[in-house]
């Protein structure tokens, strides 16, 4: 996989910093998005593939991306195909971290130095170029107001953003209503972004921490519905504190 192209984990990053704070929108569901975010650029990488509402490795093959590559050989690990609300659910510790360190490198954004409360040292990021992150805004504006469907990148990027909350920091108030009800419906045109988008909107709504529970008999579910999820095994649904991009050092 090249690197001729920014990767949609990077370009929902972006899309959730704010160029005048350095400081991201909905932190702790964009953890989750992230780790979704990977899972969907490993499919159009043909690394993995959507099997009912697990995820099944279909060619180990590294891509280049060190990152990425963590996350597959983790996904090869298991052996089976894992429920993908269980892989998001899991510990995924310092990955928004590992993203804005990378994006640091690549030259997207930088740096600034601050301190807490006076006192704790801090870390925010700011773009270095605005007009990328403009650029990613305008594909999903382009999805949302032509109602053309979008390619399989930017329609799973749209429905990423809509399941960690990004509507209402890219379209805010009444005004952008209209526009952050476009963006839910784009969710429909990548089957692998809806599959992830919806698993990253049930962790957060602790569904793969409940318990399934059985149908009463002689009854069946309502067509179309999701099954409820079945419990963690040894994938810890952790919690993700913080709410900015400020990493204290050490």
């Amino acid at each position: 996989m090249g690197r001729s192209r920014r990767t949609i984990p990077e370009e929902l990053l972006l899309l959730a910093l704010d160029p005048t704070t350095g400081t991201t929108a909905q932190p702790q569901s964009l953890d989750l998005g992230l780790a979704g975010a990977q899972l969907v650029e490993l499919a159009l990488a043909g690394r993995i593939a959507p099997d009912g509402d697990r995820i099944a490795v279909v060619s180990p093959r590294p891509t280049g991306d060190p990152t990425l590559d963590c996350a597959l050989e983790l996904l090869r690990r298991r052996g089976a195909p894992v429920r993908a609300v269980h892989w998001i659910g899991g510990p995924r510790l310092g990955l928004r971290q590992t993203y804005l360190s990378h994006l640091e490198r690549c030259g997207m954004v930088h740096a600034v130095a601050g301190q807490m409360c006076g006192v704790l040292p801090t870390t925010r990021y700011q773009a270095t170029d605005t007009d990328i992150s403009r650029e990613i805004k305008a594909r999903l504006d382009s999805a949302i107001r032509t109602g053309v469907p979008p390619d399989p990148r930017t329609a799973a990027l749209a429905a990423l953003a809509h399941a960690v909350g990004l509507g209402k920091h890219l379209y805010p108030g009444n005004e952008g209503r209209s526009s952050r009800s476009r963006l839910r419906d784009l969710i429909r045109h990548d089957p692998m972004g809806g599959l992830v988008a919806h698993a990253v909107m049930d962790v957060q709504n602790g569904a793969a921490a409940q318990p399934r529970r059985p149908a009463p008999a002689g009854r069946q579910a309502a067509p179309g519905a999701r099954p409820a999820a079945e419990p963690a095994r040894g994938v810890p649904v952790q919690p993700h504190h913080g709410s900015m991009v400020r990493v204290v050092a050490h």
